[in-house]
């Protein structure tokens, strides 16, 4: 059985996040930067992260 990626969570919170949202990121500001937060510590070992940019500047 696969291993569960790590940042999965955080990944699917963002695409609800922006759903809900009608896609204006400023609004998920918190999401992403949960996301960026999980990307830095498990860039290597998640695969919701290749292509996610995981500077330390937020959206805003």
């Amino acid at each position: 059985m696969p291993e569960k990626d790590p940042c999965q969570k955080q990944a699917c919170a963002i695409q609800a996040c922006l759903q809900a949202n009608k896609y204006v990121e400023a609004m998920c500001v918190h999401v992403i930067h949960h996301m960026r937060e999980c990307c830095r510590l498990h860039a290597r070992h998640s695969g919701c992260c290749s292509g996610f940019k995981h500077t330390s500047k937020d959206l805003g």
